[in-house]
């Protein structure tokens, strides 16, 4: 007999050979019916694997990511198959899940492409192939077998995947007459996959390196259901009208520039106001939390991310240094404002009295992502981060850790994100040489993160090999409008920079002792930020912070002065108003302005200039009436203070 533990701490007797699905089925049918994939001790496994000894199990359904991530991978050796058959003397090279999907990278014969024409074609043999209910069988290989197997096949990226491979850890996954070089994790059989999307295709070099041969690589997705496919392809119709790239030329908030450069925005001035009012309303919380603004240069010498340690992990993917005339002397890119904040720190001596020092700086880095990756807002070269650095005594650190907590969860509830995970991101156990700090620290680190989201009822996940490289981090996976789930803010612990950057505070035992160090951006960066708000409330801003709260609108050009004097007086109530002053109908500037996400229209013509009253429309609901201006300000007071939760 062996031991199962299940997640919730129940534990389960069952004979040795005991399968997921066996142990499914003695908790229930319904679950048994729905269970798609496994993880025994750890390891991703399918339903029919048999567990020999004492096990933690964990069993996966479409509805867990797991289970998505099972499927998908699945999916993609269906997407194989189908492409041999159609496509014959294709070399297979790899195929995984990704968030959405999967996708395989192929090297097509000579003479052969896939285009969008070919879709069709691929979706319904795929289908065809599912529908035989095909079951994926896994199966150990030697090493010189698998060699031997690809080698015959002519394929030189598989046999290159497999001499980088250990004998006894290698295994192949069979279905039907297709066989496929995996390490497991599947479905138990192809009928689970009932409705396929081909989504694109695009080039891709072989193991992302511009020297070697450039594959094809096709996308998919696929789903348990016809009607989830459905869903999904009316989810992207609608996230292509809140593409914030359209929605950002739309609304004249950011613009990019070949000449300037890829992945390098340029905020125009709509887009400028609106970011400076996210950093002020940050500004504002984090004066009142004790924060103290910092600027730093956008530069720092290479001596100083070699100590910190960022040189080693990222230079070869950054920016390359900059030479200066002087021999020997080189500078960065800033890639981080951490560093640079340890210095800042370490200008003068501190005392145990003196701590928690809280350093905050809107501070713009510089990364250099491959032109491939770049993507609008949400993946740029330069961007701009709402850093701060709080360094405190280990005794404070939990207490830290909670403020900052609440100031994000402030954050994210002022702009609408009511749907969020914090994820604990934690050191990959299996890969521990990857991070830099000795254990204790880490230890204590994470520790001390867990702890601290424990004192807050939220929804939390633990993810292990997601820690940033010098300490774990509490990362809030935001879900959107869509329902698409993105990272924004983020709050790690650091115990590692202090250290390296030799910072000290005497103690009340007179001696010296190191600080430790909290990271946390609310915003994650600017740029991003504002991609994801933008697509989440499509174009739709918080009162608060819409670049432009009123139009008002004159019926005739006579009235263009008037319309400017109200918007002056406006102006006096800290509202934004503009004048639209073309020449056109009253009816098509209410046209455009709704177009525009303009809240609040003022109509001015004869009447309301003799009156003095204001005849107002508001987006997407039509006339509310005539007021006075003082109670027309009120009105839109009313409903930024509901906005930001202040009354």
């Amino acid at each position: 007999m062996i031991t199962i533990t299940l997640p919730d701490g129940a534990k389960k007797k069952f004979d040795s050979g005991v399968t997921p699905m066996d142990v499914a089925m003695s908790i229930s049918e319904g679950l048994a019916r729905n269970v798609i994939s496994a993880n025994v001790n750890g390891k991703k496994v399918e339903t029919v694997t048999p567990i020999t000894e004492d096990a933690d199990l964990v069993l996966y359904t479409w509805r867990e990511k797991e289970g998505k991530e099972a499927f998908w991978h699945s999916s993609a050796h269906v997407l194989a198959q189908t492409l041999e058959h159609l496509y014959p003397g294709v070399k297979l090279t790899i195929g995984p899940a990704i968030d959405n999907g999967f996708y395989y990278d192929i090297d097509l014969p000579d003479g052969k492409t896939i285009t969008d024409a070919d879709f069709d074609k691929i979706e319904k043999l795929f289908l065809e192939f599912a529908r035989q209910k095909f079951e994926f069988k896994m199966k150990e290989v030697s090493k010189a077998d698998a060699l031997q197997y690809y080698k015959e096949k002519g394929n030189e990226y598989k046999v290159e995947l497999i001499e980088n491979l250990t004998d006894g850890d290698i295994t192949f996954c069979d279905h039907a007459d297709f066989t496929d070089l995996c390490r497991g994790g599947h479905i138990p059989n192809t009928g689970f996959i009932k409705a396929v999307k081909i989504m694109n295709v695009a080039g891709a070099y072989w193991r992302g390196d511009e020297t070697k041969p450039q594959l094809t690589r096709v996308y998919g997705i696929s789903f348990p259901k016809d009607k989830e496919l459905k869903e999904y392809l009316e989810m992207l119709e609608e996230a292509k009208k809140r593409d914030h790239r359209k929605l950002g030329k739309e609304l004249e908030l950011f613009t990019f520039s070949q000449r300037v450069g890829q992945g390098l925005p340029l905020w125009l001035p709509k887009g400028t106001d609106l970011r400076k009012r996210l950093e002020s309303f940050l500004q504002k919380q984090q004066v009142e939390a004790g924060y103290e603004m910092v600027i730093t240069p956008h530069i720092g010498s290479k001596e100083l991310y070699e100590t910190s340690g960022h040189y080693a992990k990222y230079g070869k993917d950054s920016f390359q240094p900059i030479d200066t005339p002087h021999e020997g002397e080189e500078f960065l890119l800033k890639p981080m404002n951490c560093p640079h904040h340890c210095e800042i720190y370490k200008f003068k001596p501190r005392s145990y009295k003196d701590l928690p020092v809280r350093l905050a700086e809107f501070g713009t880095v510089y990364r250099y992502e491959q032109s491939g990756e770049l993507h609008g807002l949400t993946r740029v070269r330069g961007f701009t981060q709402d850093d701060a650095h709080i360094f405190c005594r280990p005794d404070q650190v939990k207490e830290e850790f909670v403020k900052v907590m609440d100031l994000v969860l402030y954050v994210l509830n002022a702009l609408k994100f009511t749907e969020f995970t914090a994820q604990i991101s934690l050191r990959d156990p299996e890969n521990k040489e990857k991070y830099i700090g000795s254990e204790e620290n880490w230890e204590k680190a994470e520790r001390a993160i867990i702890e601290a989201v424990a004192e807050r009822d939220i929804e939390t996940v633990t993810e292990y090999g997601e820690a940033a490289f010098y300490g774990p981090k509490l990362d809030f996976m935001v879900k959107d409008a869509l329902g698409r789930s993105w990272q924004l803010g983020t709050v790690q612990v650091d115990y590692n920079l202090p250290e390296r950057f030799e910072l000290e505070y005497v103690g009340s035992d007179n001696q010296k002792h190191t600080p430790v160090m909290i990271h946390r951006a609310p915003f994650g960066s600017m740029e991003r930020f504002v991609a994801v708000l933008l697509e989440h409330c499509a174009g739709k801003f918080p009162l608060w912070l819409t670049p432009d709260q009123v139009a008002i609108l004159p019926v005739s050009e006579k009235y263009n002065d008037h319309a400017k004097k109200l918007s002056n007086i406006l102006k006096n109530y800290d509202l934004r108003a503009l004048v639209d002053e073309r020449n056109e109908k009253v009816g098509k500037k209410i046209r455009d302005t709704e177009v525009n996400k303009v809240p609040y229209m003022v109509i001015v013509g004869e009447k309301e200039m003799e009156s003095g009253k204001l005849s107002v429309r508001k987006q997407g609901e039509g006339d509310l009436g005539t007021f006075s201006i003082e109670e027309f300000a009120k009105i839109i007071q009313d409903d930024i203070e509901a906005d930001l939760k202040l009354n």
